[in-house]
């Protein structure tokens, strides 16, 4: 019998877009924050989280509650009709918790302690500091639980940690030996014959620190895992108490633009709402390709329902080398495209930009220049249109008949230091065919190898090196049920451990793709470049080539020249694709284009021109400018443009950054 049904973002949204961001108004006198109301009011704002990095305030020392600030706040948000998210304000313990609780603090690989002063210096294994976690987050529950602002829990912030400390190895020990139970079966899953390795007690067994030379990749990639499940048990801890408190309001906890520390689909299943914070660099002619790839993902690990824009930018950050702000438009253009991809809550970090610490050049939605400034007026516009839109937007979902398979296993193991090259950089890779697609506005999901496939019509592997049998079997099973899979170089070559199958490749996927022998991987270096003799001219090749000999494939395109001339540089057997190079970006275009439409999938619309992007949110059409001059679009029947009421019929004019919401007209 299945339980009661989880809370999602609808309980949030009520048929809204959400719209605002971090507010820390303990940075702020109080009559500060009756000034923020007013602004917020009439910027549209409807959410704000409060909490994140609170913990000083509301406990500043061991046992202290002081909730009174807090009560103030909650009240006036719910006076003004603001929700709020309130956050447990654990990612960065007071000063007090290092000082009297040393063991709390995370080590580095070195062993060098990671000290307060900054945030995120806590140790995801210490039972300390979990103690302390769980007990702020107990009274911030039953103390707000009930109150009428609540609408949404976010847990920590950015989870990130890394500890190699004592904490750490000691429940590392523990991690391993539920996982493998017996010495004999770690030694044998990690290799430890090679470099006389062998473990002969579980209190031999450490992190991964500081080595001599090259670590055990298979003991990296466990600690890898390792790290990912303290951090989420860590999660949980929280997420349950608040849970038991309040059953109807959903849980979150942000995460980073494909972070290496954490296993986004197995955290994304434990969360009510899907969260992720998205910061695109202005000046990157590939930002808003790195932002759909972003919000493909996060979409995806909702379960392809909405999620939420946890944070982003309304200016510059103050991360970078060189910090630039965003021009005009871009804000608006950058956080459509969010919504356009499935996006019902757009907020920012953060509300009232700070005048003091480490993120005072950061940008906020109020800026230093105050609510004349620029980026508060365009912050505005944005608010009060996406109020407007709300009904019609919020809790649609998007179709994709293309699935892009990621593994954060196979990023892991892919990543060890002893491999073929440096120059091959797993989310670059992806980053490469997914740009491929979205440059051919062909909308795509993102899904993990042993998801079910089935509603795709064509699965995408830009690179899967460590693949698990089930994995397998689950690409076999796509292409016999009539999927088209086209995979990338480097697939397939490891199990679960990080043993290479025999053949360098699994022997199902080499008769898949109708390769007989893949004698060598042929690595390029930096700037080296391999020819192609493609059915649309001569190609050129970064990053990685394969010495193949071909059993019965039924199509090749072959290298030209060099030591691979003649060799299949890119096969087909059947419906099953194996690529082993990375096509120039124009031919890797063209060929996912070619299989797309091979496999009955066509671009939302044709013949856009270069820089415009179009989504389809349910029967709701956005089309988007990238660029900095106008342009006109084709646009088949008749629509209304639900920003300006205006009817589009045959086709549209767009300016710089220039966004339309097209609805079919009756």
């Amino acid at each position: 019998m299945a339980g009661p049904a989880r809370p999602s973002l609808a309980d949030a949204t009520r048929g809204r877009i959400l719209f605002g961001g971090d507010y820390n108004p303990e940075q702020w006198p109080e009559e500060v924050w009756h000034e923020d109301v007013r602004l917020m009011k009439e910027a549209g704002v409807n959410t704000v989280t409060l909490g994140v990095f609170s913990w000083a305030k509301l406990e500043p020392r061991p046992g202290a509650r002081e909730f009174g600030w807090l009560d103030r706040l909650m009240d006036l948000m719910h006076e003004h009709g603001i929700g709020v998210v309130l956050a447990t304000p654990t990612s960065s313990p007071p000063p007090w918790m290092g000082r009297l609780h040393p063991e709390t603090l995370p080590r580095d690989e070195n062993g060098q302690i990671e000290w307060w002063g900054s945030r995120q210096h806590f140790s995801h294994s210490s039972e300390t500091y979990r103690r302390y976690a769980a007990a702020i987050t107990e009274d911030l529950a039953a103390r707000y639980g009930d109150h009428p602002a609540l609408t949404m829990w976010h847990i920590n912030n950015e989870y990130c940690t890394y500890d190699w400390g004592d904490e750490a190895a000691r429940t590392f020990r523990a991690w391993l030996q539920r996982k493998y139970g017996t010495l004999d079966t770690l030694n044998e899953a990690w290799g430890t014959a090679f470099w006389s390795q062998g473990y002969d007690g579980w209190h031999e067994i450490l992190p991964p620190r500081r080595a001599h030379y090259l670590k055990n990749p298979s003991h990296v990639l466990d600690f890898k895992r390792f790290t990912s499940d303290m951090l989420l048990e860590c999660y949980v801890m929280e997420r349950d108490i608040v849970r038991r408190h309040t059953p109807h309001v959903p849980v979150t906890t942000n995460f980073m633009p494909m972070w290496v520390g954490q296993d986004a689909w197995r955290w994304a299943e434990q969360e009510d709402v899907v969260s992720v914070d998205l910061y695109p660099d202005p000046r990157d002619p590939l930002g808003a390709q790195h932002g759909a790839l972003v919000q493909d993902m996060t979409r995806s690990q909702a379960g392809g329902g909405p999620w939420m824009l946890m944070e982003q930018a309304a200016g510059p950050v103050n991360w970078r080398g060189v910090n630039h702000p965003k021009p005009r438009g871009l804000n608006r253009l950058w956080s459509f495209q969010a919504v356009a991809r499935g996006a019902d809550a757009v907020c920012y970090f953060q509300w009232r930009q700070s005048r003091q610490g480490a993120e005072k050049f950061h940008s906020g939605m109020v800026g230093h220049a105050g609510e004349h400034g620029r980026t508060y007026q365009e912050v505005r516009r944005l608010g009060r249109e996406l109020a407007a839109l709300g009904h019609e937007l919020a809790g649609r979902h998007i179709e994709a008949d293309i699935a892009v398979l990621f593994d954060w296993n196979s990023w892991w193991a892919s990543a060890q230091d002893g491999r073929l090259s440096s120059e091959v950089d797993l989310p670059e890779v992806v980053r490469s065919w997914h740009r491929a697609l979205w440059e051919a506005n062909l909308t795509t999901a993102f899904a993990h190898p042993e998801h079910d496939l089935s509603p795709h019509r064509l699965v995408v592997v830009p690179q899967l090196y460590l693949l698990t049998d089930a994995a397998i079997d689950n690409l076999l099973a796509c292409v016999r049920g009539g999927g088209t899979l086209v995979s990338g170089f480097m697939t397939g070559v490891a199990d679960e451990d990080d043993r290479i199958r025999p053949g360098g490749m699994d022997a199902r996927l080499r008769d898949l793709f109708g390769i007989r022998t893949l004698h060598e991987w042929w690595p390029l270096d930096a700037g080296e470049e391999v020819e192609c003799d493609g059915p649309r001219g001569v190609f050129r090749g970064t990053l990685w080539s394969e010495e193949i000999e071909t059993a019965d494939a039924d199509e090749v395109v072959p290298y030209k020249g060099g030591e691979l001339d003649g060799l299949p540089a890119v096969l087909r057997k059947g419906r099953a694709w194996y690529v082993s190079t990375l096509p120039e970006p124009a031919e890797l275009r063209a060929l996912l284009s070619r299989v797309a439409a091979d496999a009955g999938v066509r671009p939302v619309l044709d013949g856009l021109p270069g820089g415009v992007e179009a989504v389809r949110r349910g029967d709701v059409l956005f089309v988007l400018n990238h660029g900095r001059e106008e342009v006109t679009v084709d646009v088949p029947d008749t629509h209304r443009d639900l920003l300006t009421g205006a009817t589009v019929t045959g086709s549209l004019s767009l300016g710089r950054y220039g966004v339309a919401v097209l609805k079919p007209s009756p």
